[in-house]
């Protein structure tokens, strides 16, 4: 079997291993801490707590444990200090991978990742290193069932959207910054079932790796994902099953 083993599906597996092991509570708890704290308590005037809410609701996270993240962030509940952290580093074969964390010591975070990217083969770079390789877009996932793509098309198109790809059971729409909130919302107003939206990094262009390369690859950015404080990561690697 050839072709290309897309990354979006493999974030999607490790998701779900994420999901099993209670990790994803984790990390939508502080999204929701940050973004409550960044721009109020308010989903309605803060789409980015909005967007948190929404993953929490979809990963059945309890109300509850919704709620008291928001105060938390708003200082209505006594909770940790987080800082966001965007790191650079390069793992095997030259594959640039972006970290997107949020942590209550960096310090900690930059050894514990500078240890585990140098142990896998690669190396934690200097700001700047790889990120002009990036793009930040905003990416919306829909549910293939019952959908379709012409439909689909014209009315991200009419809102503002960039591009749509298919992407296994899913349609990905991606978008420039700006048009992410009306997008999002022309997609949810016309019913359709969003998996997930967020902002993202998106390489201007991918590098093929297979075999041996890509499980180097990807033994190092799992490693990198085992951190508690790691939120998300990026990469500009294409893999490809033999």
């Amino acid at each position: 079997m050839s072709g290309h083993s897309k990354w979006a599906t493999i974030k999607r597996k490790k998701a779900a291993t994420d999901a099993a092991r209670g990790k994803v509570f984790t990390k939508i708890i502080k999204e929701i801490t940050i973004a409550a704290r960044d721009g109020g308590g308010d989903p309605d005037g803060n789409p980015r707590l909005r967007l948190a809410i929404q993953s929490a609701k979809s990963s059945n996270m309890p109300q509850d444990n919704i709620t008291r993240a928001i105060k938390k962030g708003t200082g209505e509940l006594e909770g940790v200090k987080y800082e966001e952290i965007t790191y650079e580093a390069y793992a095997p074969n030259g594959i640039a991978i972006i970290i997107e964390s949020v942590t209550d010591n960096k310090n900690r975070t930059v050894a514990e990742l500078r240890h585990c990217i140098s142990k896998a083969g690669g190396n934690l770079g200097e700001s700047g290193s790889v990120a002009w390789m990036f793009e930040r877009k905003g990416v919306i996932n829909i549910e293939k069932d019952g959908v379709k793509e012409d439909d689909l098309m014209e009315v991200i198109l009419e809102a503002g959207a960039e591009d749509l790809k298919s992407e296994g059971d899913y349609f990905e729409v991606i978008t420039q910054l700006e048009n992410f909130e009306p997008v999002r919302k022309a997609i949810e107003d016309k019913s359709y079932k969003i998996e997930s939206a967020s902002l993202q990094y998106i390489a201007k262009d991918l590098l093929p790796v297979d075999g041996k390369k890509s499980e180097e690859v990807i033994r190092c950015i799992e490693a990198v994902e085992e951190n508690e404080d790691v939120q998300n990561v990026y990469t500009n690697a294409d893999f490809i099953e033999d």
